[in-house]
């Protein structure tokens, strides 16, 4: 049994089409919760494989890719671009173009 928020969370992920992304931030605040991205963050580490959650449509708010970990950022840029997602070298998305409304 999940909270309502992280299960507003999961159904949100779940929801980013192929060809789009959305930040941490913007899930929380679709979910309800504007202050909750890092909530958003431990919900998607801890619950991605489980859930079979879309993660690597997931970003920061400047429209970046982690860099953590260079392996996982390596695989959700090449799953991005996959999806037809414009990723600079750099690892930057541009957000005008490629962020879902959530609609």
């Amino acid at each position: 049994m999940y909270t309502q928020f992280t299960e507003s969370v999961i159904e949100i992920i779940k929801s980013i089409p192929a060809g789009k992304v959305q930040t941490y931030g913007g899930i929380s605040n679709l979910a309800g919760h504007p202050n909750g991205a890092r909530q958003v963050v431990r919900i998607l580490s801890s619950m991605s494989g489980k859930h079979d959650l879309p993660w690597h449509r997931v970003i920061n708010s400047k429209g970046e890719l982690p860099r953590l970990n260079t392996q996982m950022s390596t695989e959700q840029k090449a799953l991005l671009i996959s999806e037809k997602v414009k990723v600079s070298p750099e690892g930057k998305i541009d957000l005008k173009k490629y962020l879902w409304d959530g609609k």
